[in-house]
């Protein structure tokens, strides 16, 4: 079977190994496939077994055009950039990763938060100009310095990421609370669940877990963000569009929401002409929660143990049964 990535490098810069996926077949590697190129995508899989995927979109007219393609691999959670009812109706699985990086995306979050607490990047830079060394006092800082003993965080979507950032959080002392359409026993163990009004109105902090439906697209704008405290810091690493770009870059501006620590936005890369670019006090990483090491090889394990379920006859995680 000859297996083809059609964009490998976000995966395995470099710093991980194909040899699972070695092990299967014949396999061609491709860093980036240009996403707005349906002819280039066509070429490269024209005859592929297996399509391994990240965000290279794999569409109806892609897939009749390759009718050699027998399985495809999403090489994340979100599969939207296949055509999952095309590929049904051919016989083709499509199988993504549901679980791979509940631990580090958990971490990620406090670590944005923790960054709007004590701006540590902007202290270590203030160091190392020379201002602490022209400084007249033992110490100094240019941003009000935040504890979170105590405070309130408001964790929406409590699924398994959501409640490994609760832990973190109630280890450092805060109050956690909860909103999520599916309760469970694992999360009441962890905080209490409340009504999504409640936890605007109560939260210090809000945190954002959930995926992305129609239900929840938008969810964060101008009429939820009036419902909460003053000050409010706000923390999305889940997904760009669960907020209104302007409306939470309003709010910012006004400082009705104090900070906002976010590490997606509504298009990827972001644009040029993103307001929250511009916005006081907002913290943009490049979607980068999920990108350790350690989750990226747990990832790459996955995907091989999927190929090889699929070979076995017998595939897993299919999204499109």
């Amino acid at each position: 079977m000859k297996i083809v990535v059609l964009d490998g490098y976000t995966e395995n810069p470099g710093d991980l190994s194909w040899e699972g996926f070695e092990a299967l077949g014949e396999v061609k590697v491709y860093d980036r496939t240009p996403l707005n190129e349906p002819q280039t995508i066509i070429e490269r899989i024209a005859d592929a077994g297996a399509v391994i995927t990240n965000k290279t979109p794999v569409s109806k007219e892609t897939l009749a055009a390759c009718p050699g393609v027998k399985y495809i691999g999403v090489l994340a959670t979100g599969y939207n950039v296949v055509d999952v009812i095309a590929a049904k109706e051919r016989g083709i699985p499509v199988c993504n990763i549901p679980t791979y990086g509940t631990a580090i995306v958990g971490q990620f979050a406090i670590a944005l938060l923790l960054e709007i607490c004590h701006h540590i990047g902007h202290h270590d830079r203030a160091v190392h100009e020379g201002r602490w060394q022209e400084c007249p006092d033992f110490c100094f800082w240019d941003y009000p310095l935040i504890e979170l003993a105590d405070k309130t965080l408001g964790i929406v979507g409590f699924g398994r990421i959501g409640q490994t950032t609760g832990k973190i959080a109630k280890a450092m002392g805060m109050n956690v609370i909860a909103y999520d359409e599916m309760e469970n026993d694992a999360g009441r163990a962890i905080a209490p669940y409340v009504s999504l009004d409640a936890l605007y109105e109560k939260s210090d902090v809000i945190a954002l877990h959930c995926p992305l439906f129609p239900s929840t697209q938008g969810m964060i704008n101008k009429n939820s963000i009036a419902k909460m405290k003053d000050g409010v810091i706000i923390l999305n690493n889940s997904r760009g569009p669960l907020v209104v770009e302007q409306d939470l870059a309003d709010a910012l501006n006004s400082g009705k929401v104090y900070a906002a620590g976010l590490d997606v936005v509504s298009t990827e890369p972001i644009r040029a002409d993103n307001p929250l670019l511009k916005a006081k006090n907002c913290f943009i990483t490049p979607h980068i929660s999920w990108a350790a090491k350690e989750s990226r090889q747990r990832l790459m394990n996955i995907a091989v143990d999927g190929l090889k379920a699929f070979i076995a006859g017998k595939p897993i995680n299919v999204v499109n049964p």
